[in-house]
């Protein structure tokens, strides 16, 4: 299967959900946390700390496993290779978000879209020491195999901001804000990657400009399955055009 049928594919299924228009936010009702053993918690974190330097590749996985302790073997508690490098970073990183969050934000700001702007930054400045290889990481993300996995956490990622930021939306907009947001941030992500100038201040505008075209997140283009379908093939494309094979 072509990765633009993937994509749609994927989202479609997602979406043909009854509505719960009632809930706020789905945090309350399930556990959203990893269920990391402490061996697999102190490899995966040894690991990443290779990834400036090996990206992210088997040879930083096994390094996080020597770094931590453990016989070469144990390597094979990650049966999804790099991949589950990439989405220990993209779990702990989410995770961060809420324990470094103000406690009271409106105290941060009396406006929601400027705390969404500050977390979405907060969330792509963590990014920083790996936002070399993380084209390496996309690419990772972009295969079939991958796809709902990486649309669940990336759904998962928006949905935290825009609760953290005070939003207390429970019509329709709850899912139309969670989509805008999603396609503003993966896109500011791969803008990002390419971004050569002082603390990504380019970066910063870019997101300035997209959030602002959406118009506080109200906007949302033709459904969930034509956003995926326009944002997944951005990506992808914008990785080939780059050298990256997907």
């Amino acid at each position: 299967m072509s990765s633009h049928r993937a994509l749609t594919k994927v989202v479609y299924a997602t979406t043909r959900q009854s509505p719960r228009l009632n809930r706020s936010y789905h945090s309350y009702e399930h556990d959203l946390s990893p269920s990391y053993t402490p061996a697999e918690d102190a490899i995966l974190t040894a690991a990443i700390k290779h990834v400036p330097t090996h990206g992210f590749t088997a040879t930083a996985l096994s390094s996080g496993v020597r770094d931590a302790g453990y016989p070469d073997v144990s390597a094979n508690l990650f049966p999804d290779g790099v991949s589950s490098l990439v989405r220990y970073h993209l779990v702990t990183e989410r995770l961060a978000l809420k324990k470094n969050a103000p406690t009271d934000p409106l105290k941060e700001s009396s406006n929601v879209l400027d705390r969404v702007r500050n977390l979405t930054l907060q969330r792509l400045h963590a990014s920083k020491p790996i936002i070399h290889r993380w084209q390496e990481a996309l690419a990772i993300l972009a295969m079939p195999k991958h796809l709902a996995e990486s649309f669940r956490e990336l759904t998962l990622l928006s949905d935290e901001i825009l609760f953290l930021a005070g939003d207390k939306s429970v019509d329709t907009s709850w899912y139309t804000k969670r989509a805008g947001l999603s396609g503003i941030y993966a896109s500011t992500e791969l803008f990002m990657t390419q971004d050569k100038s002082p603390n990504f201040q380019e970066t910063e505008e870019f997101l300035n400009r997209r959030l602002g075209a959406a118009q506080g997140l109200q906007t949302f283009i033709g459904g969930a399955a034509q956003w995926a379908s326009v944002q997944g093939m951005g990506m992808i494309s914008a990785l080939r055009s780059k050298g990256v094979r997907i």
